[in-house]
C-alpha cells in the first residue's frame, strides 16, 4: 500500500505559475530570466509557509531545466530528470542545507571547497541555505568574499523568517524578496481548487476559518485541512462546526450573548454564560481572541458608518449593531484596553479560569461607572444656571458684569477642583481613566 501524500506536499507549486500571492517576486525573475541578467545571490524572507524554500527549488529547476525554452518561458518542464530529482532534492548540482542544525563555519568550509568544481549535471550549481540566520558569524564571514565573487556557474539562495538577524554585509550582496502573507480571500480560493481535485465540499465558512488560523501561511492551511478532512472521515462535505470544534472556536452567537450581558453590567449571567462556554472549550486564552475578534467588529461598527465585516450571518450582523449602539466609544475602548491587557496575565495565570472570571467581573464593573467627564460638564452647568438666577435680580449692566466676574472665577475654580476630582478617582479605581 503506497503511503499518504500530505496536501501541503501534494500540491506544493511547481513553477512560477504556480506559486500563488508573490506577483512581484514573479515578476521580477521571470524577467530576470528571460533578459539573461539573473543575480549571483538572492535572500526571501517571510513567515513561514508562504513559499521560501518552494521559490528556491523553482529557480534552480527553472535555470537547470533541460527544455531548451525553460528560461526564456520561465516555465520548468517539470518532466526532465534536472527537474523531477531538484524536486525531490536529490540533486548533485543543488545543495540544501538546513543552518538551524549546521551553524558553524564547518559547513561553510565545504561549500567553498566545493565551489572550485563546476556542475556535474546541470548548467549552474545552486547552494540552497534555509533558516541562513541561524549560521554563526564566523560562518558569515567565512561566506562574504564569495558570495561577494562566486563562479559564473554559482547561485545561492538564502530563506530566513528573521531578516533582521543576518549581518548587513550578507543583505548588500543579495537580491531580497520578502514573500507575504497571503490573505483569506486568496487561501480560501486556493482551499476550493484544491477540494475540488480532491473531490471534496466544504462550507465557505468553515474554509474562512482555517483561513484565518493559519494567518497568511498557505502551508499551515493545507496541515489544517488535511486534519479537518481526516476529523471529519473523509466525507464529502466538511462543515462549519467540525472545523470550530477542531480549531477550539466559539460559537459566534455565544460571544455575542456574553458581550451583550458584560454591556448590561450583568454579573450574574456572564458568569452563568462563561461556565457554559468554559465546558466546551478549555482554552481560555482562544476565548479571549473569539472576544477581542468580536469586539473589534463592534468597535470598527460603532466608529465606521456601513463597516463591512466579514465571516458573519445576517442576523449576527444585525446584533453587532446593535450592541455598538448601547455604549459610548470611549466605554467600548475601555473594555478592549483591558481585553488586552488582561491577554498575557491569563496566559501566565496558574489557574486561567479564576482569572478569567476575575477579568469579567472587572468588566462588569467597568461599564457601570459613569462617563465622569459628562458629569463634570454637568455639575459645571447647573453651578453656572445657579448663578445667572442668583445675578437675574440686579440691575442689567450689573448683571452681565458680575456674571461675567463670576464665569471666570467659577471656570478658575472648577479647573482645579475637577483636576482634584480626576485625580483622586485615579487613584482609586484604575478602570475608570478616560479615554483621550
Amino acid at each position: 500500500m503506497s503511503s499518504y501524500l500530505v496536501l501541503a506536499r501534494k500540491y506544493r507549486p511547481q513553477n512560477f505559475a504556480e506559486l500563488i500571492g508573490q506577483e512581484v517576486l514573479v515578476k521580477t525573475l521571470t524577467n530576470a530570466m528571460r533578459n539573461n541578467r539573473l543575480h549571483h545571490g538572492y535572500i526571501l524572507t517571510g513567515i513561514r509557509g508562504v513559499g521560501k524554500t518552494t521559490t528556491a527549488r523553482i529557480i534552480a529547476k527553472t535555470i537547470n531545466c533541460l527544455d531548451v525554452n525553460a528560461i526564456s518561458n520561465s516555465m520548468a518542464c517539470g518532466i526532465c530528470d534536472n527537474c523531477k530529482l531538484i524536486s525531490s532534492s536529490h540533486h548533485q548540482d543543488v545543495i540544501e542545507i538546513d543552518a538551524a542544525s549546521r551553524t558553524g563555519i564547518e559547513g561553510i568550509r565545504e561549500i567553498i571547497d566545493s565551489i572550485a568544481y563546476a556542475p556535474v549535471m546541470a548548467k549552474y550549481k545552486i547552494y540552497i541555505i534555509d533558516e541562513v540566520h541561524m549560521l554563526s558569524n564566523q560562518a558569515f564571514n567565512a561566506l562574504l568574499k564569495t558570495l561577494e565573487e562566486p563562479p559564473a556557474n554559482v547561485k545561492f539562495i538564502f530563506a530566513t523568517t528573521e531578516i533582521r538577524k543576518v549581518p548587513v554585509t550578507i543583505l548588500s550582496r543579495c537580491q531580497r524578496f520578502d514573500l507575504r502573507r497571503l490573505d483569506e480571500l486568496e487561501i480560501v480560493n486556493h482551499l476550493k481548487n484544491i477540494l475540488i481535485k480532491e473531490n471534496f465540499e466544504a462550507e465557505d465558512h468553515a474554509l474562512t476559518l482555517i483561513a484565518k488560523a493559519s494567518e497568511g501561511s498557505v502551508r499551515d492551511s493545507l496541515s489544517l485541512l488535511d486534519q479537518a478532512l481526516a476529523i471529519n472521515n473523509h466525507q464529502h462535505l466538511l462543515t462549519t462546526d467540525l472545523v470550530e470544534k477542531m480549531l477550539g472556536l466559539t460559537d459566534n452567537n455565544k460571544i455575542i450573548d456574553l458581550l451583550n450581558e458584560i454591556f448590561g453590567g450583568n454579573t450574574q449571567n456572564v458568569l452563568k454564560l462563561f461556565y457554559e462556554i468554559y465546558s466546551l472549550t478549555s482554552d481560555l486564552s482562544q476565548l479571549l481572541l473569539d472576544i477581542l475578534e468580536m469586539l473589534h467588529k463592534i468597535i470598527a461598527s460603532k466608529a465606521v458608518a456601513d463597516y463591512k465585516i466579514s465571516s458573519i450571518s445576517p442576523a449576527q450582523y444585525s446584533r453587532i449593531n446593535e450592541l455598538a449602539s448601547q455604549l459610548s466609544l470611549a466605554s467600548l475602548m475601555k473594555i478592549w484596553h483591558l481585553l488586552i491587557k488582561a491577554k498575557t496575565e491569563i496566559d501566565l495565570a496558574n489557574n486561567q479560569k479564576n482569572s478569567f472570571e476575575i477579568l469579567l467581573i472587572k468588566l462588569c464593573f467597568a461599564v457601570c461607572i459613569p462617563d465622569l467627564q459628562k458629569i463634570l460638564l454637568d455639575v459645571k452647568s447647573n453651578n453656572l444656571k445657579k448663578n445667572d438666577v442668583n445675578l437675574s435680580s440686579n440691575s442689567p449692566e450689573t448683571a452681565k458684569t458680575l456674571n461675567q466676574q463670576s464665569l471666570s472665577a467659577e471656570l478658575n475654580s472648577n479647573q482645579e477642583n475637577d483636576s482634584e476630582i480626576i485625580a483622586e478617582i485615579m487613584r482609586n479605581f484604575p478602570e475608570a481613566k478616560l479615554i483621550n
